[in-house]
């Protein structure tokens, strides 16, 4: 979209401005770098809006992409100039939580993005095993979506919606919400766990450590903040 005025505001509105761009933005700068891993946190986009607007993003200098073994393809990640966004969209969060929150009903509650957010915070350094399988399950969800398993080895993890044949260590049960919380400011582990919103089941180890590695978003104490 061209807004034809010399305005800066107007220019970066034209890179910046169309739809799902400044969330394509937001996976980039919350750490996502692989097309999978963008899909996931973006939910309802399709792949040819995402193929898109990655396009405009790499033309523009703002994104690179580049190839990688580790991931057997290619990796989009942030320029100098794409990371300047980083505070820009924290200011944007929180001016979000302040003034147009989310109500968190059904529709917006993705456990998708809920399970990446999870992945992108874990603390591999502070898990006290190095071999180990964490188990999520949703209280308020039905269906192969109900049960998502985080797998850690040698300080790596890989993220699995389907059983990954190995013995659950730890299983956390819980609703969405609560989850979502950790990662907006409106809630914290040790209130969940005190409140009874979030149930631990399997090992002691793993349990007693459970808030050393199982880390909220560092925006969200931004947020908190902001909120205040």
């Amino acid at each position: 979209m061209k807004y034809g005025q010399f305005c800066p505001i107007a220019k970066a509105s034209e890179v910046l401005g169309e739809r799902w761009t400044l969330l394509v933005v937001r996976e980039l700068v919350s750490g996502s770098t692989r097309y999978r891993d963008l899909q996931r946190g973006l939910g309802r986009i399709s792949p040819s809006v995402l193929s898109s607007r990655l396009k405009v993003l790499v033309e523009h200098g703002i994104v690179e992409k580049v190839e990688s073994d580790a991931v057997h393809g290619s990796e989009y990640r942030l320029t100098a100039m794409g990371r300047e966004l980083g505070p820009i969209i924290e200011s944007v969060a929180v001016w979000g939580q302040l003034w147009v929150r989310s109500r968190m009903n059904r529709d917006e509650l993705d456990v998708e993005l809920i399970m990446l957010r999870v992945q992108q915070n874990f603390d591999a350094s502070a898990f006290p095993e190095e071999h180990g399988v964490v188990a999520f399950v949703f209280s308020d969800l039905h269906g192969k979506l109900r049960r998502w398993w985080l797998l850690v080895d040698d300080g790596q993890l890989e993220l699995c919606a389907q059983p990954p044949g190995r013995k659950e260590d730890l299983t956390l049960t819980c609703a969405r919400r609560t989850l979502a919380q950790l990662f907006t400011g409106e809630g914290t582990l040790k209130g969940a766990l005190a409140g009874g919103l979030l149930a631990t089941r399997g090992s002691r180890k793993l349990t007693s450590s459970l808030q050393r590695w199982l880390r909220p978003a560092p925006i969200s104490a931004l947020l908190r903040q902001g909120a205040h």
